[in-house]
């Protein structure tokens, strides 16, 4: 399955991110480099939804891509040097 996430990235005065999601409040990663806050995401969207599936929750409709061979909506923060 594949989802259509809203992210936050947040830096941290210390130093990397801290990612949220205004969709799914309970997601919540960091890390060093954006990179490596994106990868995480992954692992804490995965723990997000089992933690919906042990709680007899769904997660939003809007979250899910019903078809994943179609087009769907991305935006990315893109920087350059």
């Amino acid at each position: 399955m594949q989802y259509k996430i809203p992210l936050v990235l947040t830096p941290q005065l210390e130093g990397g991110y801290t990612v949220t999601s205004p969709l799914l409040p309970e997601l919540v990663t960091e890390g060093d480099t954006v990179e490596e806050t994106l990868a995480n995401v992954r692992d804490a969207l995965a723990a997000v939804i089992e933690t919906y599936e042990d709680l007899g929750r769904s997660l939003p409709q809007n979250a899910m891509v019903s078809d994943a061979n179609g087009p769907v909506w991305l935006e990315t923060l893109v920087t350059t040097p």
